[in-house]
């Protein structure tokens, strides 16, 4: 069993019969009553995330989680395919399961799969990929006293905003959590 005080990023446990992944988390003492930890959780089955209060203290079940590696082959209508980098054996997950993770994927990426005994929970994806744009309007020059940013869309099907001097076939690079450019690459 755990508490409050075990929490740390990525620490997965169970409560309520879900299956959830600490995103971030902060303790926090009002002027009166007890402490509480205020977090953000990320259900694993569904990708939801919710922010979550918990009294000090309080216990929950600890889950440890295997971690296999799988490259990205393709996707086709329902499902998206992957090999086990180990032992070479390729699955097929469904899209659904996959959720946001799928914007960000292209063939041949190096993906982390998170497993539950041998149920298939959800995708670690690399803080970044590198992607090419291909869409993108020509950036104009006017007065502008901050960054400019303008539509791009990538080799993904993604619109990412990116600065004035990012044309067509340039790669940049993404960070996979917040879809924000982050530098050419």
């Amino acid at each position: 069993m755990i508490t409050t005080a075990d929490f740390k990023n990525g620490l997965v446990f169970e409560e309520g019969g879900q299956v959830y992944q600490v995103m971030w988390f902060q303790h926090h003492k009002p002027g009166k009553g007890g402490a509480v930890m205020r977090s953000k959780i990320k259900n694993l089955r569904t990708g939801s995330i919710i922010e979550q209060t918990f009294k000090s203290g309080e216990k929950f079940k600890e889950l440890s989680m295997s971690r296999r590696k799988k490259q990205f082959l393709y996707g086709d209508e329902g499902s998206c395919h992957f090999m086990d980098v180990e032992s070479y054996d390729q699955i097929a997950i469904p899209k659904e399961k996959i959720g946001d993770s799928l914007k960000f994927l292209k063939e041949g990426v190096e993906v982390v799969a998170l497993y539950l005994e041998e149920e298939f929970l959800n995708l670690d994806l690399p803080a970044s990929v590198e992607l090419k744009v291909t869409s993108t309007v020509p950036g104009v020059r006017g007065d502008s006293v901050s960054n400019v940013t303008k539509p791009a869309t990538v080799e993904t099907g993604v619109e990412v905003l990116v600065p004035l001097f990012i044309k067509e076939g340039d790669s940049i690079r993404v960070d996979t959590r917040s879809g924000e450019y982050v530098s050419r690459a």
